[in-house]
């Protein structure tokens, strides 16, 4: 048949974007998967520059998959900086660990960053909740239950200001991969980095 009427063989993919950042910092990555990788979502999620707390942008989240793909249809997804921890709260608190197959986390601050220490609580809550000890990732981390049934990996690069020290960029479970990259953004621009993640994106 022809390869447009051939169904892929994973699952779809959730693409969630960090701060400061828009769908488009995924250009380069869709470029390098070249249609392997599909039917993707790419949702734009409002952080408004941090005011918004991370619990809510895991509400927007479920309300762009639910819409895309209905209920129960088992996905992976791939979060970059806030957007890993904004999955990670979709899949253990709103009930995403029953249909989520993969979480790839990339340079997200899933046990907090030193980067988020000066900031205020209000009114920004959702940079707050980056804090090293937060009460959301002391949540989340308290119970890891809902972790365990998903195929966890976690990407970071040493140095990264945005996440301080860069071992915190690592899930508490999976295996954590430091990419031979000098800075955050290059995580999704760095032909390195896209080789690496392209490479698991596409591991059976």
């Amino acid at each position: 048949m022809p390869d447009r009427d051939r169904p892929h063989p994973f699952p779809p993919l959730v693409l969630i974007h960090g701060m400061w950042d828009t769908p488009g910092v995924f250009d380069p990555l869709k470029r390098q998967l070249a249609g392997r990788r599909g039917p993707l979502l790419i949702p734009h999620l409002p952080h408004r520059f941090g005011l918004t707390p991370i619990a809510v942008q895991a509400g927007l989240l479920a309300t762009h998959i639910d819409a895309s793909f209905g209920l129960e249809q088992p996905i992976d997804l791939l979060g970059f900086s806030m957007g890993g921890v904004i999955a990670r709260a979709w899949i253990q608190l709103l009930g995403g660990h029953r249909r989520t197959r993969r979480l790839i986390s990339v340079g997200s601050p899933q046990q907090g960053t030193l980067t988020a220490g000066p900031w205020p609580r209000w009114p920004l809550a959702g940079i707050a909740d980056l804090k090293t000890g937060s009460p959301l990732l002391q949540r989340l981390n308290a119970n890891l239950t809902t972790l365990q049934d998903v195929d966890c990996c976690s990407f970071y690069c040493e140095p990264d200001l945005m996440v301080m020290p860069a071992w915190r960029a690592v899930l508490p479970i999976g295996p954590g991969k430091n990419l031979p990259v000098r800075y955050h953004h290059q995580l999704m621009s760095h032909p390195a980095a896209l080789k690496a993640l392209v490479d698991e994106l596409l591991r059976p």
